[in-house]
């Protein structure tokens, strides 16, 4: 039956659905079909980044002992705690020391290595695979490796000896600790950074070098003002990956120093596994889980925002 227009006593009458047009037209099966793909993702998000968001407020509104079998309101006792937390403020310069240490190391080897491995040299390609496996080997692994050739005894100082050089207790002396620990988390990842840097050099027109160098400009020149501009969006990329990533350190300091000495290299996530695992002030480490959320997307945010005035073709 087609769509009529019948009236009753003077007043039209809404018109009738064609019942002989299917229900399941090609319109609604594509929109069924973009709703089925994106809902494994849709439900991953909701259950393992929403509910835990959700769960961690909620709890940081309490104060839950598992030892004792309590789950008390307590308010915002737990915030008022962190103007009161005299270890909070060493917590927060050991986090911003690490971040900033291996943010500066990790991008600058990473653009360096990628620069000279970009080369048409022979062999680089195997230098390319040397530098790019640590970042497939087991964290763990190369943590604790790393921790016995960092020992005062082990094979660093080794090394050191033989050129007469008395090597310290690298994980062991305040002002060497926090160095080390960088030093190892920037050979771990700086070969995932030199790929994506590898991959945007490749795509710059070699036709913009020529006609810098026809124009006398030198290779300083060249980087500066072609090689960085065309690879600022993969410089924006890897800085927030890397920034997240290092405000996100755990099992290298829980290997290498567990926080020592003092709270020289206590960041902010071990901090927090410290007060909710160690000291079962689950409440409390709620609430600083919250604080390194607000930092996390405070960075990203910021950093996002700045790429209008640095990132190419940004407006």
């Amino acid at each position: 039956m087609s769509q009529t227009d019948t009236t009753v006593g003077g007043v039209e009458a809404p018109p009738t659905r064609d019942r002989s047009r299917p229900y399941w037209t090609s319109r609604r099966r594509d929109q069924l079909a973009g709703y089925l793909f994106i809902a494994p993702q849709l439900l991953g998000s909701a259950v393992f980044v929403i509910l835990p968001l959700i769960l961690v407020v909620w709890y940081s509104l309490h104060e839950w002992n598992v030892l004792a079998g309590t789950f008390d309101f307590v308010g915002t006792e737990n915030y008022a705690a962190l103007a009161e937390d005299t270890n909070l403020g060493s917590v927060l310069r050991a986090t911003g020391l690490f971040s900033v240490g291996l943010v500066v190391f990790n991008l600058g080897l990473a653009l360096l290595l990628a620069v000279l491995l970009n080369q048409k040299l022979r062999g680089t390609i195997l230098f390319r695979t040397l530098f790019f496996s640590p970042v497939v080997v087991s964290l763990v692994a190369w943590t604790i490796v790393w921790g016995f050739l960092l020992q005062d005894n082990g094979g660093v100082n080794g090394l050191l000896d033989t050129i007469g050089v008395d090597g310290p207790n690298w994980l062991r002396g305040e002002g060497t600790a926090m160095f080390s620990v960088v030093v190892v988390q920037v050979f771990k990842n700086v070969g995932l950074n030199m790929v994506l840097f590898l991959a945007a050099l490749q795509g710059v027109p070699a036709e913009l070098y020529e006609a810098a160098e026809v124009d006398g400009a030198s290779r300083l020149r060249q980087f500066w003002r072609i090689t960085v501009p065309l690879i600022s969006p993969t410089i924006l990329l890897t800085s927030i990956i890397t920034v997240v990533g290092s405000l996100q350190v755990f099992a290298q300091i829980a290997v290498l120093t567990q926080g020592g000495p003092g709270t020289s290299t206590t960041v902010l996530v071990y901090y927090l596994y410290q007060q909710a695992f160690q000291f079962h002030h689950f409440g409390y480490g709620a609430t600083l889980s919250i604080v390194l959320f607000g930092i996390v997307l405070a960075l990203t945010v910021l950093q996002w925002q700045m790429r209008k005035r640095w990132v190419h073709h940004e407006s």
